[in-house]
This record gives structure tokens, sequence and C-alpha cells, in this order.
């Protein structure tokens, strides 16, 4: 995305007027950005609304799409799609913090290095509140 490039992030945005909710939005979403249909995807929950440092706040779903899927990315949001395993992810050890100033504050964010990757910030906070939702 233009407004943030070389992050990773998950499918996701603004709520629009014609959504019916966030849940909604998500779904519409990640068909705008990564081409899977909302009859694809199940929703299985919401975990609590996430606040950026930036002032968004974000309602994380959580969703199943059974395998196989295709993705047919918007390469005018998305230059890439890729997975990382679920244990990977609710591994703690594969968590860790790291610190930031922003706007004269300082911050503390979550990283988790997949190879080849660094998710951070939101997303890897988000993973890691949903790890944590689980019990891991």
């Amino acid at each position: 995305m233009k407004d943030h490039p070389a992050e990773i992030s998950l499918p996701g945005g603004r709520i629009q007027e014609e959504d019916d909710g966030p849940g909604a939005a998500a779904l519409r979403e990640t068909f705008e950005e990564i081409g899977v249909t909302p009859d694809k995807v199940e929703l299985l929950g919401c975990l609590s609304p996430y606040e950026t440092v930036t002032g968004f706040r974000v309602h994380p779903f959580v969703g199943w799409i059974e395998p196989p899927v295709d993705f047919v990315i918007d390469v005018r949001e998305v230059a890439e799609v890729f997975q990382v395993p679920l244990g990977f992810v609710l591994d703690s050890r594969n968590h860790r913090c790291e610190t930031i100033t922003y706007n004269g504050r300082r911050h503390r964010y979550y990283v988790i290095s997949y190879p080849g990757h660094k998710i951070w910030g939101a997303t890897a906070g988000i993973l890691v509140r949903f790890a944590q939702a689980l019990g891991c």
C-alpha cells in the first residue's frame, strides 16, 4: 500500500457505509485485496479491538478458509500473499518486543520473524493477541 510500503498486514480496511458492520467489512476487504470470496470464509469470532499508535481502531476477525484456496491479489494494495503456519504464530518463542519512538513517545511493539519476512506492529500485535486468546 502506498500509505504503508513494505509493511506486512492482514486483509482489512475501513468500514464502508454499505457494510453490515465490522465482520462484513472484513469479508469485503478480504475479497477486494486477495480475491477470497465471502462464501469461502467461515468467521469464527472477533478479538477485542486493537488500538494502533497512529490512532486506528482495528476489529480483528478470525476466519477459517478450507484449502485449497486461490489468491487473486489487487496489485494496487498487495504486493504478495504468503502464509505462516499456525503453530509458528502460536509459539510464544517466536514473539519478541521492540521499541520505537513515535511523536515523542516511546512505544513497545511485537515482532514475529518468519523466514524472509518481518511481521511487526499492529499485525504482529493482533497475531500475539490471537495466540494469547487461545492460551498459548
